[in-house]
């Protein structure tokens, strides 16, 4: 993916957010569920170039022209996993129909020992790896994001659960990259998107949906470093209370030759993007990058 997506400037104002996370919480999710159709049809109608981007994008997924209703749906989803994470992070999973896919790859991988890279995208809902702290299981869960580029999200999470925002760290630096190492020794998990290029990050051009888009190497390349196992996920967003959490094995050689590193890496990032590719065709409505993916110029 190109930088496009960080020229973006990150829809909502401070005070909306704090009035939708206040109808959430003392009003019910019903109330603030309403909200949102309102709320779809003002972003839909004054978003023009995300718009069309999202339109491009189930063109191509789909192999035909959207509608304005799919438009309005798809926002729709959108709007309603950013509403799920104010519940998500009060750990209030009692509400949601969340059904696990493969979690005997994430335990067979764990227990090598080594901690386990998540590999995720901006598809669907990154928050719902928490509800796995419903299984009992405890996990040491340490999600490796931008948070530079999403103020109001990063607020929050700090302001509904300050112990989940510790557990964020900064992409960027030496210093993530000994916080990721620490925790993977421990056997924890640490949870990073594969779908957006940062300023530090190396990216290589990939197929996708049949024209080219740059995606980033980073969290491969990381994987590799600390030599880590690399699991797949995916909490896909499936409408009401429902949601799917997929859990794939990635995971290929750990211990690469130097002199096969770099053609291992485009690989493996190929095959990432080529199973995202599937993923999106199965569930459209859950691609949440408001932009030109393919747009170089970006």
């Amino acid at each position: 993916m190109s930088l496009a997506w960080r020229q973006q400037s990150e829809r909502g104002s401070r005070a909306g957010i704090r009035i939708m996370a206040w109808v959430a919480q003392f009003l019910g999710r019903p109330a603030a569920r309403a909200l949102l159709y309102p709320i779809c049809v003002y972003y839909l109608l004054g978003s023009g170039s995300a718009r069309r981007a999202i339109a491009r994008f189930r063109e191509r997924a789909l192999g035909r022209p959207a509608g304005w209703g799919e438009l309005f749906r798809h926002y729709h989803a959108f709007a309603s996993t950013i509403l799920d994470r104010v519940y998500f992070l009060r750990g209030q999973f009692d509400l949601f129909d969340i059904r696990f896919h493969g979690l005997d790859v994430l335990d067979r991988e764990l227990a090598k020992g080594r901690g386990c890279v998540l590999l995720g995208a901006h598809l669907g809902s990154f928050e719902a790896v928490r509800a796995m702290g419903l299984l009992g299981r405890q996990l040491d869960i340490r999600i490796l994001m931008d948070e530079q580029n999403a103020p109001l999200i990063r607020g929050l999470t700090q302001t509904l659960n300050p112990m989940m925002a510790d557990t964020v760290i900064q992409t960027g630096g030496i210093h993530a990259l000994l916080q990721v190492k620490e925790c993977l020794e421990r056997g924890g998990i640490v949870g990073a998107m594969g779908d957006r290029v940062t300023p530090q990050d190396q990216a290589i051009g990939c197929s996708f949906f049949g024209s080219e888009a740059r995606f980033p190497t980073g969290p491969i390349r990381m994987a590799h470093v600390v030599q880590a196992p690399v699991v797949l996920f995916f909490g896909l967003y499936r409408g009401g209370n429902r949601y799917d959490v997929r859990l794939e094995s990635f995971s290929g050689e750990t211990c690469v030759p130097h002199d096969r590193r770099d053609i291992d890496l485009t690989q493996e990032v190929q095959r990432f993007a080529g199973r995202l590719e599937e993923v999106c065709r199965l569930a459209p409505d859950n691609w949440f990058n408001f932009y030109d993916v393919w747009n170089r110029s970006n």
